[in-house]
């Protein structure tokens, strides 16, 4: 329904930290200015030789109230770190000449104009000298790949916007056009409205700076891989009479030569994507096999391989309750390495290719992501634990062996004292297992009750896991204990634990978003006399069906949500969910009224209440937010609405985001704090 990217605000981090670990002599609190030192960690690529590794990182610059991606790369053993990137514009996706001697990303560099343009490949010789800009398609270039000679690349190429004004005709007015719209799916966040814009496949000749059209049509391509010997490319595509209209996606072939005919390689009615990863002879693909479309909400990936001549896919996890994610092929092609995200961790794990066992390669109360294998078994991932916030890491051999690579939040974390993190689990009055973390501010003291915050995260599909968010540790920094409650419709659960809301929202939830609160107040900790509730997206959903149904929260603050749901039908980008699981509201009207309680129960409502959302947000639209703002001003509830001009569902500017922690706080210590924290004994 909500996607996981959009559930957590800034940078998703790793941090499990062990009681007592945050009362380290010297330390200082948790303040906003510490988002200036935060660096987000992303992307790492192993270069051929095996020596090197490339990744990205991001900072927030509060000056120019922007963010900026830089390339940079550290040797395998950890003793060089190099900054490869440093210009005002961010770098991102780099990758690897099969030589070793380039390395090339992707960026939107120049004048404004230029920048309008979209992402371009650059390269970077390794040599010396500056980056040279390498591409010049007509359109925003989203994904690309070397050929295994190095001599060409395969982009996947967004469809430039015919709307935008690009340049001002000397006398006449920077008026667009009207935008004509016939697509069933006709608006994306970000992206706007569609109209007949589509993501297509390009060849690009290295020596030639030539580049001619792969893949056309009214269909979107996506995650481009080389076979390995240079004349296949294998993609993902969702196609048929009207794609729009589906979910299913499919594994594609075709030959590496223009005028190609595309040749579909699996055949499912569940959609078959991720990143097809070519098997070192050539003859079969690993992917990720999904649910039936119905679910696309609550979607749990297994992983499968499928010969590339066509036939029936195997499915390797097909025992494993748990999603996948990232497979590859170990260099001698006899077994699959892969991502397993399980209950609030994820760790790699191996299998054979024939089948059989799956074996863990990393342990313990971490989240391990983003996996780049080198020819030696190695990896290089995106890893933390205890204190450590997300770093690039060795892993070799098994048993968790993880070697530190990169330190780019060390120094920050030298300085700060954080929350401790902690696992807890419970039961809801159903019966059901309750899982989630908890956040303890630095200064607690037990046999102290404290005003605590019920922070739900979105999705539904995703989890809170053992990764530090610096929305929880700013509520712990400020003497809120934090809860974060795993709800029916995450992940790490299993597939009956993700469906058991279908058509049923803010059901199930709230009797584990509740079960948490009330073992927190049986525990001692909570406050049940203070106690407030937030989130954004889904998690901002969830906090209206909770106040709409539990008068006990004295504040809550709900982002980018919705009630009304009907209204979001045709409005936001989830037409395929929408009626492949509740159906046409002129057809189920008890089912889009019975998921809208929180509008159609707004009378119920006694939480003073704060609602934000971004200006532009085509994902949960403002609209959402706007009438539930009413409906609570309407009845007098104390209430307020805040809008971020020009961002979407996900906010991306400096000062905003500052903006919404600051609002967060001030809402919460309003009706939370009228008094000091009282000793229970």
């Amino acid at each position: 329904m909500r996607s996981r990217n959009d559930a957590r605000l800034l940078f998703t981090l790793i941090l499990f930290l062990t009681p007592g670990a945050t009362h380290a002599q010297g330390k200082r609190p948790l303040n906003l200015d510490d988002l200036a030192s935060l660096r987000e960690v992303t992307d790492p690529q192993r270069s051929p030789d095996g020596q090197w590794v490339a990744y990205v990182v991001t900072s927030s610059d509060f000056a120019k109230d922007k963010k900026d991606a830089d390339v940079w790369m550290v040797s395998w053993n950890g003793r060089r770190q190099v900054r490869l990137t440093s210009s005002p514009d961010s770098e991102e996706n780099p990758r690897w000449s099969p030589d070793g001697r380039y390395l090339a990303f992707t960026a939107s560099r120049g004048e404004e104009d230029e920048k309008k343009k979209g992402d371009q490949v650059w390269l970077l010789d390794r040599s010396g000298g500056e980056a040279q800009k390498l591409t010049q398609v007509k359109g925003d270039v989203s994904e690309y790949a070397w050929s295994p000679d190095g001599k060409r690349l395969v982009l996947a190429v967004d469809d430039p916007d015919p709307n935008e004004v690009t340049k001002k005709e000397e006398g006449k007015p920077e008026t667009k056009p009207p935008i004509v719209i016939d697509r069933y799916h006709f608006k994306q966040d970000k992206l706007g409205y569609l109209g007949a814009r589509r993501t297509h496949l390009y060849l690009f000749d290295m020596e030639r700076r030539a580049i001619e059209a792969l893949t056309s049509g009214v269909w979107d391509e996506a995650a481009p891989e080389w076979s390995p010997d240079g004349q296949w490319i294998a993609f993902t595509s969702r196609r048929g009479p009207d794609p729009d209209r589906s979910s299913n996606t499919d594994i594609w072939v075709v030959e590496a030569k223009a005028g190609a005919t595309p040749r579909q390689v699996t055949a499912s009615t569940n959609p078959d994507g991720g990143r097809p990863a070519w098997s070192p002879d050539g003859k079969f693909l690993a992917y990720l096999q999904g649910d039936d479309p119905r679910f696309y909400a609550y979607n749990q990936n297994r992983l499968a391989i499928v010969p590339v001549e066509g036939g029936t896919p195997t499915v390797l996890t097909g025992s494993l309750d748990r999603s996948v994610s990232s497979p590859d092929w170990s260099a001698d092609g006899k077994a699959v390495f892969f991502l397993v995200e399980d209950d609030r961790a994820q760790y790699v794990a191996r299998m054979p290719a024939s089948g059989g066992a799956i074996e863990p390669l990393t342990v313990g109360r971490r989240v391990v992501r983003e996996l780049s294998l080198g020819a030696d078994g190695h990896a290089a991932v995106l890893a933390a634990t205890a204190n450590t916030p997300f770093e690039v890491y060795a892993l070799e051999g098994t048993g968790g062996q993880l070697r530190k690579l990169s330190a780019h939040n060390d120094g920050w974390l030298e300085k700060v004292q954080l929350a401790t993190v902690e696992d807890f689990t419970t039961r809801a009055k159903d019966g059901t297992v309750v899982n989630g973390l908890l956040f303890k501010p630095p200064s607690f003291t037990p046999g102290t009750t404290y005003p605590t915050l019920l922070n739900i995260h979105g999705g539904p599909n995703g989890q809170d896991e053992h990764a530090f968010d610096f929305e929880g540790q700013w509520l712990a920094a400020n003497g809120y204990v934090v809860l974060q409650v795993n709800y029916p419709g995450g992940a790490g659960r299993g597939s009956k634990y993700q469906k058991a809301i279908f058509a049923d929202w803010g059901h199930l939830e709230v009797v584990d978003l509740l079960a948490g609160v009330d073992h927190a107040v049986a525990q001692g900790i909570a406050d049940p006399a203070r106690l407030g509730i937030g989130g954004w997206s889904y998690g901002g959903i969830l906090t209206n069906y909770t106040i709409a149904t539990d008068p006990r929260f004295k504040a809550a603050v709900s982002g980018a949500s919705s009630s009304l749901q009907t209204t979001m039908y045709g409005v936001d980008q989830y037409i395929v969910q929408y009626e492949a699981e509740l159906g046409p509201p002129w057809k189920n009207p008890e089912g889009w009224t019975k998921v809208s309680y929180p509008f159609f129960h707004a009378d119920r409502i006694k939480t003073p209440t704060l609602f934000l959302c971004g200006e532009k947000d085509f994902n949960v639209p403002i609209a959402g937010v706007e009438q539930m703002y009413q409906a609570l001003r309407s009845l007098n509830v104390d209430t307020q609405l805040v809008i971020y001009p020009g961002q979407f569902h996900t906010l991306t500017t400096p000062s905003y985001l500052r903006d919404r922690l600051q609002r967060y706080v001030a809402w919460y210590d309003k009706y939370l704090k009228p008094k000091a924290a009282t000793p229970t004994h």
